[in-house]
């Protein structure tokens, strides 16, 4: 048996294709799995677990099926759908994981993590992700009405383009720093990551010990999985077949 973990597929309406392969996903090779993680940005926006547009319903009820039919399902927040919630789990039948939360595989301890707390460079970022993890900004949020919200969001996205547009693209990566200091705390050898949509397999040591940093790639053209089994892993692209590249 196997276990799978994506990230990145940023669901949105836009994409269809995105949402059709990942359908297809959990019907086919998920169904086979010891357990499915998504580490975060399923979605590539939720303003709230009241306002799921039909796409986002579609994707919903494709985790409850699957959920339904004995293979567990664990979602992280990422940092475009951070405010999912209790209704989302409920409907999916999907848990919400912590982030970073340590998980053992196969006799490994690995890290999980979406990846986005690791890009210290971007200070400008890191603002902004603590304003909005605040629990008292996202009452205030979420108090909003949903057509309000969906404003804010689509102002948001169009910021977060135009931020990462003018960014050095190094800025935007993991800080390596950054990372030896979760890897030194957990105590763990193995980080596992999305959000920079960089996926590779890097070798490095921290504090003289051999570490490796799985990162997982995003979907816009095609999936990315990582599948792990008692024999190793192995990072994959998953080719789409139909709809726009």
């Amino acid at each position: 048996m196997t276990t799978l973990f994506i990230s990145d597929l940023h669901l949105d309406a836009s994409r269809p294709d995105i949402t059709a392969q990942f359908l297809q996903f959990l019907d086919a090779e998920a169904l086979g799995a010891d357990a499915l993680y998504i580490l975060g940005d399923l979605f590539e926006s939720w303003i709230g677990d009241d306002a799921a547009d039909s796409g986002q319903c579609a994707a919903i009820a494709g985790l409850r099926s699957l959920t339904q039919r004995g293979v567990p399902c664990f979602v992280m927040h990422g940092n475009r759908d951070f405010l999912l919630g209790e209704q989302f789990c409920q409907r999916s039948g999907a848990r919400l994981l912590a982030d970073p939360v340590m998980l053992t595989l196969y006799g490994t301890d690995v890290l999980l993590m979406h990846g986005d707390a690791l890009c210290t460079d971007d200070q400008a970022y890191q603002r902004l992700r603590a304003t909005v993890r605040d629990t008292d900004w996202q009452r205030r949020f979420l108090g909003l009405s949903i057509s309000q919200r969906r404003a804010l969001a689509g102002a948001a996205r169009d910021g977060s383009k135009a931020h990462i547009a003018a960014t050095a693209y190094a800025i935007t990566d993991v800080n390596a720093d950054s990372v030896g200091t979760v890897l030194r705390e957990s105590g763990a050898a193995t980080l596992l990551h999305g959000h920079t949509h960089r996926p590779a397999v890097h070798s490095f040591n921290v504090d003289g010990r051999p570490c490796t940093r799985i990162v997982l790639g995003d979907w816009y053209t095609q999936g990315s999985v990582l599948r792990w089994n008692a024999q190793g892993y192995e990072l994959c692209g998953l080719a789409r077949t139909g709809g726009p590249e």
